[in-house]
């Protein structure tokens, strides 16, 4: 039986929290404590980002928990300083944790003259010497092909569905919803698992940032309707969206979205909006503005990345964290009995 491989983490200042719960599970499942490695991550005082790394890391298998969150390039800068930090220091492996990946939204050229940014920064990552990322929900399917190093790309929408069951006694009321054409396959996805009816929110943009006319492509009147994206930004276009829904005679609206960027007005959007809940993960640092809204609710992803984390240091499969069964257990206490 091959030894059972212990991984070290560390963590940069664009989730600290987030790498702290994770460490947290991880003591949980090996039942030892699991503690970051002690660093310092800081800026000189013309902004330069500067790393030490206090505890000996020869030879271990490391895991950098970085999202490239606002301030991206920031956070970004960080995460390729600390791997050469480690690299430097003789780390066997370096894996990147990126829970939200930035600059997932340039991932084509929409016109003439433009950079594929997100191509750009996968080969940053991997010309840093990172060996393998390990992410949730990026922005784009193809982004994992920008990489010529392995990418674990985690989904959201197997515990937004026990969410989903925890919290919904009607199911047969529920619909999904995609704000877009270019979301309905992971809208599909999760109405799958609970088989749920499915509706599409058609947009029409005047101009990037603003929406100019949507129209529901299916029947969502007396509907309990579950909108579903993977990241939510200015909030105009979700708030949007849920006003029309309302606006088509739909009961209620609320909406699953796996990132939440909620930069500029967001918060104050959603609280003024027609929606009843709008529930994120904690991919990204929540600030007090989010934390203080009512009806803005966060699930917690490091049961699932402490697990993802400890599968790839051990050569286990990651695809079966995607299997109901496995998360419930994994994430058993927080949704109840079921």
């Amino acid at each position: 039986m091959p030894a059972i491989v212990e991984p070290k983490l560390i963590s940069g200042n664009a989730n600290q929290k987030l790498a702290t719960a994770i460490a947290r599970r991880m003591s949980m499942h090996q039942g030892r404590p699991v503690k970051l490695i002690d660093a310092r991550v800081e800026r000189f005082n013309d902004q330069e980002i500067f790393v030490e790394v206090y505890e000996n890391v020869r030879g271990q298998d490391m895991f950098i928990v970085q999202p490239t969150s606002n301030p991206a390039n920031d956070n970004l800068m960080e995460l390729l300083i600390m791997t050469d930090a480690l690299r430097r220091s003789s780390a066997a492996r370096i894996t990147a944790v990126i829970p939200y990946f930035g600059y997932a939204r340039q991932d084509r050229r929409t016109k003439a003259r433009t950079p594929i940014s997100a191509k750009l920064v996968a080969n940053l990552i991997a010309r840093a010497g990172i060996e393998r990322v390990l992410t949730m929900d990026l922005h784009a399917a193809q982004i994992q092909g920008f990489f010529d190093i392995p990418v674990d790309n985690l989904y959201a929408s197997p515990i937004f569905a026990m969410d989903i069951a925890h919290n919904f006694t009607n199911l047969d009321q529920l619909m999904v919803i995609s704000p877009d054409v270019g979301g309905v396959g992971r809208a599909r996805e999760l109405a799958k698992r609970l088989n749920l009816d499915l509706a599409i929110v058609d947009k029409r943009r005047a101009a990037p940032g603003e929406v100019a006319e949507m129209t529901v492509i299916g029947d969502v009147s007396g509907r309990v309707c579950l909108i579903v994206d993977d990241m939510v930004d200015t909030a105009g276009t979700l708030s949007k969206a849920a006003q029309t829904l309302m606006d088509q005679g739909a009961a209620e609206v609320h909406a699953y979205i796996s990132h939440g960027v909620l930069s500029g007005p967001a918060v104050e959007r959603i609280s003024a909006s027609r929606l009843k809940t709008l529930v994120i993960t904690d991919s990204i640092e929540a600030h007090d503005n989010v934390l203080g809204a009512d009806n803005i609710r966060i699930i917690p992803t490091a049961p699932i990345f402490a697990q993802a984390i400890l599968n790839i240091a051990n050569g286990r499969s990651v695809s079966s964290l995607f299997e109901t069964e496995t998360l419930r257990a994994i994430y058993q206490g927080y949704f109840g009995n079921q």
